[in-house]
């Protein structure tokens, strides 16, 4: 089986409960640290599946990495690889495949709910929950690519994932970080320029889809526990159209 390609953009933005979830199962993973220097492979086809994570840049910042990452989501897509995206690898995979990364009208940082908005589509990737508590940290949103259907959205940002259909796999866009532990949510929220950020956007926004640190690490074990539990669908759904 080849393994998973995982793309990681930033040092302290892992890949968390996805690597789990696949080391409790046996698959097999190749971390790609674009923030140390590695290179995008020119090929998806080293890959069984490919994941992008999430970052604090753009999907439209000019960095020397982007175009590369680009091209080996298009070239996954053209060779029948699975792709999945969590919040800038979701807006990456949207970009990918011809629609527009923007700026949202507001900044969503903490636990949020989103909600079902295709409940077909959504009993097939998450179950009959009608909402969820899920982990954001996003100032960008992406539009949706040409035949994709959307299953989940909020009250700041319409997109919240996406799924594009191909014969024997689909492609998965997040904008939210399903990914995260609850160690990975305090290294965030105890990173001064993470800190920062969120009380710049409290300000800013009046404390509208921001929440303060103390109300994003109340219960964090839980929370998080609770969304691993949603992951694991997600992941184990995604992951019956990778190839071997």
């Amino acid at each position: 089986m080849k393994p998973i390609a995982i793309v990681q953009h930033e040092a302290d933005v892992g890949p968390g409960h996805f690597a789990a979830h696949l080391e409790v199962r046996g698959w097999s993973y190749e971390l790609i640290r674009v923030f140390d220097g590695v290179r995008i492979p020119h090929t998806a086809n080293l890959y069984s599946g490919i994941c992008s994570l999430g970052g604090s840049m753009s999907a439209n910042d000019d960095l020397p990495w982007i175009d590369g990452e680009l091209a080996l989501l298009r070239d996954a897509d053209r060779l029948g690889v699975a792709i999945i995206g969590h919040c800038l690898g979701g807006q990456l995979l949207a970009k990918a495949l011809g629609a527009p990364v923007t700026r949202n009208a507001m900044k969503e940082i903490g636990w949020s709910e989103v909600e079902v908005d295709n409940a077909e589509l959504a009993r097939e990737w998450i179950g009959n929950e009608p909402a969820f508590e899920l982990f954001q940290w996003h100032g960008d949103t992406f539009d949706l690519p040409a035949g994709a259907r959307r299953f989940l959205t909020s009250r700041l940002c319409a997109n919240q994932a996406f799924v594009v259909d191909r014969e024997h796999h689909a492609h998965l866009g997040m904008q939210f970080h399903v990914e995260m532990t609850p160690q990975l949510v305090n290294a965030w929220v105890t990173d001064p320029r993470g800190a920062h950020e969120i009380d710049e956007a409290f300000q800013r926004q009046g404390g509208s889809g921001v929440q303060r640190v103390e109300e994003i690490v109340l219960n964090v074990d839980e929370r998080a526990q609770r969304m691993s539990r949603l992951a694991d669908r997600i992941y184990q759904r995604w992951l019956r159209g990778t190839r071997s």
